[in-house]
């Protein structure tokens, strides 16, 4: 679904005359690819290049060296870049910069309309991207009147009423409370497993990614760690060197390790640690 060979890119800044004043490597000599229907998380502490990485896949910008494929189209040639937005959704942290609308389920069919999809198949996806997400029966309210998870929520089902093939997620929950957090983890989950939605999920939350396919690790724009939650939640002061945390059941398990208690490494959930401690025991 996504290809991605030696991307580099460059933020520049100019001064009133047009004039270089600095060039910051934001990205540098990414190589990864992500098969459709996979669910892609990526960590990395702030300014590690993860959101500019996220930007190149909906071709918000553009490689400065390197390549990225976009189902199988380059996201370089402008006269691909309608096909690659259809193919590709993204979902900001801020809803409100996303819903446009005054009505949930016009704000939702605003996407399809500008695709030029007849009026009856718009109502269609309306309904059906709605119900995906757990939001049809807020159709007919004002977006201003529902909380930042149910928000977020309706940024996606206006994303998913688009068609997209794969759909990535720029710290989606950022700006939530545990509440929404966690509805919006459990519709970002759903939209994968039953809708086969390819997912790439951009955030800092480390219990966040437990239940992603694979996880990569930025740092300094390159991708410094990659592997499966459980293999890269293994390497504790790995993490750390890279700023980042570890789940706090996987961190319990961790101290138990170094005070002699030999649960497996790479523990993800509570039921797993309980479990670990409880054949110890016995």
């Amino acid at each position: 679904m996504i290809k991605v060979e030696d991307l580099a890119f460059e933020y520049i800044r100019r001064d009133e005359d047009g004039n270089v004043e600095s060039i910051s490597r934001a990205i540098d000599g990414i190589s990864m690819e992500i098969a459709r229907g996979d669910f892609v998380a990526i960590l990395g502490a702030n300014g590690s290049g993860k959101s500019t990485l996220a930007k190149h896949i909906n071709a918000i910008l553009y490689p400065t060296e390197g390549t990225v494929w976009v189902n199988g189209l380059d996201t370089r040639e402008e006269k691909n870049l309608w096909d690659i937005r259809q193919s590709a959704g993204m979902v900001f942290q801020n809803p409100d910069n996303q819903i446009i609308a005054s009505i949930v389920e016009e704000d939702v069919g605003f996407g399809p309309e500008n695709l030029g999809i007849p009026t009856d198949e718009i109502w269609e996806r309306v309904e059906k991207s709605l119900k995906s997400v757990g939001m049809l029966e807020f159709r007919n309210m004002s977006p201003n009147k529902l909380s930042g998870g149910q928000k977020q929520r309706i940024a996606i089902a206006g994303i998913m009423a688009m068609k997209p093939q794969c759909i990535v997620l720029d710290e989606p929950t950022a700006m939530l409370d545990p509440s929404g957090r966690k509805e919006v983890l459990s519709t970002i989950m759903n939209l994968n497993k039953a809708e086969k939605v390819t997912v790439l999920l951009i955030t800092h939350h480390m219990d966040e990614v437990i239940y992603a396919d694979k996880v990569l690790v930025m740092d300094n724009g390159r991708i410094v760690m990659q592997g499966t939650p459980r293999q890269v939640f293994s390497m504790v002061e790995e993490l750390k060197k890279y700023r980042l945390d570890v789940p706090q059941v996987t961190l319990l398990a961790y101290e138990l390790r170094k005070a002699g208690i030999m649960v497996p490494e790479g523990i993800l959930t509570v039921d797993e640690l309980v479990d670990s401690i409880a054949g110890y025991i016995s």
